[in-house]
């Protein structure tokens, strides 16, 4: 049977890229290539530098070549970065990341709502979960399209606990980024931090961090951050 004591209560909120997936490789890539298409060099340290903010943070904040109030070109480059990441993700194929459908499952046996998080353009995420099947486990996804400001502010969160009609106390957010553990530090929620980016040792800023999330059970994310 349910927790209901769980299932009307609490909420789980996602970041997506390094926490559901990895395609940092292909973000990568497809970065790589419009600096190609642009007849320009990628800066170096531009991928880990700016990984986990929206487009629109970062091409101005990068491409020093396009002004910051030229909304019409910052929305054409990075829908041609996102174009270009969806090719190779239809020509390489991806899986959820160790321990992701296990946990999905338990969420799903247990009532507990589930929310997206992400900095992530919507398509790039329905595309993925048509690839792979995780559409079933989330209720609500909350992208790029749906925040007026990036992580770190808590936007993002703050608007998937609303959807999830949960308070934020009562949300654990999941994040493998410095900015994204901030964002769901400053919206009031708990945080388990996975270390697919960055350094586990780097993470304390969240409650709770963690290799990856495999064999990772509720009840022991439930303890572990006091929740």
């Amino acid at each position: 049977m349910p927790d209901t004591s769980l299932s009307a209560t609490t909420g789980f909120i996602f970041d997506w890229d390094g926490v559901i997936i990895d395609s940092h490789a292909q973000h990568e890539e497809s970065w790589q290539l419009l600096f190609t298409e642009l007849g320009r060099p990628m800066p170096e340290g531009f991928f880990k530098a700016t990984f986990g903010m929206r487009n629109q943070q970062i091409i101005p904040m990068c491409f020093d070549f396009v002004a910051a109030d030229d909304h019409a070109e910052i929305a054409r480059l990075g829908n041609r970065k996102e174009e270009l990441y969806r090719e190779i993700l239809r020509r390489d194929g991806i899986v959820p990341l160790p321990g992701v459908v296990t946990l999905l499952e338990e969420l799903l046996s247990l009532g507990i709502p589930t929310s997206v998080g992400s900095s992530t353009p919507r398509l790039n995420i329905e595309t993925i979960m048509g690839m792979t099947g995780l559409d079933r486990y989330f209720q609500h996804i909350v992208s790029a399209e749906d925040v007026t400001v990036g992580k770190p502010d808590p936007q993002v969160f703050l608007k998937a606990a609303e959807k999830l009609g949960r308070t934020p106390e009562r949300c654990v957010v999941f994040e493998d980024a410095h900015v994204g553990i901030e964002a769901g530090k400053r919206a009031g929620m708990k945080v388990v931090a996975v270390a697919t980016t960055h350094p586990l040792e780097s993470l304390g800023q969240a409650d709770v961090a963690y290799s990856n999330l495999e064999g990772l059970r509720v009840e022991t994310i439930i303890a572990a951050t006091g929740l």
